[in-house]
């Protein structure tokens, strides 16, 4: 019996998440003091995130078909160093290109993370583990933005915000080394059994699905062995999209909401962002349990998109209503809804592709989600702008959670047809 993936892996995979936007959270944290030592305006500081997700977005389908190829050991490196080198240049930037650059930098490691985690999780888990493993790592992300709230701004009270920034890339570093001491040598024997002829590629067979639909998930034609997808991989990548839009548009304005819609102070803003933080880490791990137990993906994205929509109008009522007790309604909704949807998404994937091309295939997931952190910062701007509020914003994020459980039902609709459980 080959011995069990250890802790410590699951720590360096959690890490893995998190380290790949520590930038856009860090420079979040202090951005009055970038806004002022660079000149220059909110609208600008904005794009900084923008750049980051376009870039991981444009990196992500030919970064997730390179983690099947490349090792593990160096796809550690793409993330941990990517980031540090990129935190390195936010150091030394004096001027708001460089800050660009360094931007577009962190953008690559931020797009690989889910497919090294996955193909890791896929090669060393056994197979009843991995829902829960993943979603355990997921929450490394708002775990980076809990880190990044604490350590960020009090570095920058005897550091400056550049000083806080070269600090966090020596963090990474620390992390990168950890993890290469950490991460197994082969994989676990348990996890993934190589391919025969007459089986044809590995699959991950969701728990309590029975032998038919087990043999359905294994043929080609739906597998898409030979080079195509199935069409859930898909619908999880539009599921991503919308759902990403929606979130950063949140997580990126919902401070600045506080503060211009309900008279909050800065401090209370923060507040708002970390507790929405703290419900998704929480969520993440609990949705990650329930994909572990046999529930269908499909299930659970159409209740995570419906409770999304009652987060986004809560946030509506709260402004139009002035009604603080509904912001935290909604903060509550965020954070327990679609800050942990993309577990599920990511469990989904490893129930309906081959083992060996799972990295791929969470490569275009990985790609809808960064088009949608692109789009949901700049679009909510836009729109602030055009109508100096934020109604029309929420609608938008309110309209995009709705379409996502949409394509929950259009998941469950093809895996019914298809016999396969998702």
């Amino acid at each position: 019996m080959s011995k069990q993936p250890s802790g410590a892996l699951l720590f360096v995979l959690t890490c893995a998440m998190g380290v790949g936007p520590l930038l856009n959270y860090g420079l979040s944290t202090v951005s009055p003091l970038v806004i002022e030592d660079l000149d220059i305006s909110e609208g600008q500081f904005g794009l900084l995130a923008t750049a980051i997700f376009a870039s991981a977005a444009v990196c992500s389908m030919w970064l997730g078909k390179l983690s099947d190829r490349i090792s593990n050991r160096a796809q550690l490196v793409l993330i941990f160093a990517g980031t540090a080198v990129a935190l390195v240049l936010a150091s030394l930037a004096h001027s708001y290109l460089v800050l660009v650059i360094a931007a577009l930098l962190a953008g690559p490691a931020q797009a690989i993370s889910n497919p090294t985690t996955n193909r890791i999780i896929i090669a060393q888990v056994p197979a009843h583990k991995r829902p829960g493993w993943i979603g355990v790592k997921q929450s490394g992300v708002q775990g980076s933005q809990l880190f990044a709230g604490l350590f960020f701004p009090i570095v920058a009270l005897w550091a400056g915000w550049q000083g806080a920034t070269a600090l966090a890339a020596v963090v990474a570093v620390g992390l990168l080394l950890y993890g290469l001491r950490k991460l197994p040598e082969n994989p676990l024997t348990t996890a993934v059994h190589a391919p025969s002829a007459a089986t044809g590629p590995p699959r991950v067979t969701p728990p309590g699905a029975d032998s038919a639909s087990a043999r359905s998930a294994a043929t080609p034609k739906d597998s898409g062995a030979q080079g195509r997808f199935p069409l859930s991989v898909w619908l999880f990548a539009g599921y991503s999209l919308l759902a990403g839009l929606g979130m950063q548009a949140t997580n990126v304005y919902l401070p600045l909401f506080t503060v211009r819609e309900l008279g909050f102070s800065l401090v209370m803003g923060g507040v708002a962002a970390g507790v929405s933080g703290v419900v998704g880490v929480t969520s993440r791990v609990l949705w990650g349990r329930r994909m572990a137990k046999g529930v269908r993906a499909s299930t659970l994205l159409i209740l995570l998109g419906f409770g999304a929509l009652a987060g986004a109008a809560a946030f509506l009522a709260a402004g139009t209503l002035d009604v603080p007790a509904l912001l935290w309604l909604g903060v509550i909704l965020h954070g327990a809804t679609v800050l942990g949807a993309n577990v599920v998404v990511m469990a989904g994937v490893m129930r309906v592709v081959p083992a060996q091309r799972v990295g791929a295939a969470s490569g275009i997931v990985s790609m809808g989600m960064y088009a949608g952190f692109a789009a949901g910062p700049l679009l909510m701007g836009l729109l602030l702008e055009a109508t100096g509020n934020f109604h029309i914003g929420w609608l938008l994020v309110g309209a995009g959670y709705l379409l996502c459980s949409v394509l929950g039902f259009a998941l469950r609709a093809y895996g019914n047809r298809t016999g396969v459980v998702r």
